[in-house]
């Protein structure tokens, strides 16, 4: 991935006594922090022209990575965005990021709908968000997750192949064709449809999708490509398919078992848990666009998402933040950092939002850390969030500054 709009050569900032958070140890250390040319610098004098920010003691983390999101979701009704024109949906997207800047995240993975345009707008200024790594269009097969035709559509060109969020593709030949496609256009990862869904309106929550052959074929490519395939699933069924195919990371996984953890840690998987959006998505979903049949689907998946971040947990898998946020529920998006408070430690769940995820996205020493040479983002708050997570999941009430590439964006 590119930087974030590249700061002016000499361009420097420099955080003054500041509590630095060691992710690694747990701990702070009181200090200052100096920014040149985008990057955190070694310690050394600031030069007398530099911009200070005295944040009186407030304490600096790096800034915050969502590995799942969509920004051109700006409804829930995901099958509308098909029929929606593209320029409506750019100026949606670049409100959207705007927001999740605002909220702290400086990088952000996009799991369907974004694509090379949005990326290189936000990374030359034009758009104001987070730095973006996208998987374009998602590959489903027919009447899977990324299929948005109701039952009553029985003419197959009724959706077309690149419609919306998603791509249908069946048998192995087409879905090396649509993940070759996607990674020509600049995908950095690409995702798969390998269960049922919410708001998809034909499947069930339960279903496997797609063969081990297209999923392995999906892999594949991806890895001649040097990138990786992301699987969304739910049921330790479709999950441990997925993870045995070659899939790198997991989305959602609220139906895991112990064999599921164990395949995660055996082939270095990540699990990406999007607890936050099942309970928004039945508490406001319907008011933003998403159809009663999928609102009535969220039951299968809300009660369990807990009890599968404190399986994977328990079992020392590698879990990344997400929060999988539709329409006008993206303002939820740190809510995230409460509920999983639940069953992690503050500082697990910290590290699921910074170093996990840059590890994640192939990002290690670059961002997630404040190490000397990472890229200068960071997250000023008021309060200790290894004390109190409300640090984090309250950023209206507790966030002094963010930075992004060594410049102050709020």
């Amino acid at each position: 991935m590119t930087d974030s709009p590249s700061p002016q050569h000499g361009d420097t900032l420099l955080l003054r006594n500041a509590h630095l958070l060691d992710l690694e140890a747990g701990t702070w250390r009181e200090g200052d922090l100096l920014c040149v040319d985008g990057r955190i610098a070694p310690d050394a004098d600031a030069p007398g022209d530099a911009e200070v920010l005295d944040v009186r003691g407030g304490f600096v983390l790096p800034g915050l990575i969502d590995a799942h999101v969509h920004v051109t979701a700006f409804t829930a009704a995901l099958g509308s965005l098909a029929s929606t024109p593209p320029s409506y949906v750019t100026a949606q997207a670049a409100r959207i990021m705007g927001g999740m800047l605002d909220r702290g995240f400086t990088t952000v993975r996009d799991m369907a709908g974004a694509d090379f345009g949005l990326a290189r707008a936000q990374r030359e200024g034009l758009v104001r968000g987070p730095r973006l790594a996208f998987g374009g269009k998602a590959l489903s097969q027919t009447g899977g997750h990324g299929d948005s035709r109701d039952a009553g559509s029985w003419h197959h060109d009724e959706h077309p192949c690149c419609a919306d969020h998603g791509r249908v593709a069946d048998g192995v030949d087409a879905v090396r064709v649509a993940a070759r496609d996607e990674l020509r256009k600049g995908a950095h990862h690409i995702k798969v449809m390998a269960s049922g869904g919410v708001a998809s309106p034909t499947d069930r929550i339960d279903s496997t999708q797609y063969s081990p052959a297209e999923l392995r074929a999906a892999v594949e490519e991806a890895e001649a490509a040097n990138r990786y395939v992301a699987a969304h699933a739910y049921t330790a069924r479709a999950v441990n398919r997925a993870l045995e195919a070659g899939v790198r990371s997991i989305e959602h996984g609220n139906l895991i078992d112990d064999r599921s953890v164990e395949l995660l840690t055996e082939h270095d998987a990540f699990l990406v848990p999007t607890l936050v959006t099942y309970w928004a998505l039945k508490t406001e979903g319907r008011e933003f666009g998403l159809s009663d049949d999928s609102w009535r689907k969220v039951d299968d998946v809300l009660g369990a998402g807990l009890g599968a971040l404190e399986r994977a947990a328990r079992g020392g898998a590698r879990i990344a933040y997400g929060s999988d946020l539709l329409g006008g529920m993206h303002r939820h998006q740190n809510e995230e950092f409460r509920i999983r408070s639940e069953v992690q430690k503050p500082l697990d769940v910290i590290r699921s939002a910074t170093s996990v995820a840059a590890e994640l996205l192939g990002m290690s020493g670059e961002i997630g850390t404040l190490a000397a040479g990472a890229r200068a983002d960071l997250l000023v708050l008021d309060g200790d969030p290894l004390a109190d997570i409300a640090a984090l999941a309250d950023p209206a009430r507790h966030q002094v500054a963010v930075v992004q590439g060594g410049r102050q964006v709020k």
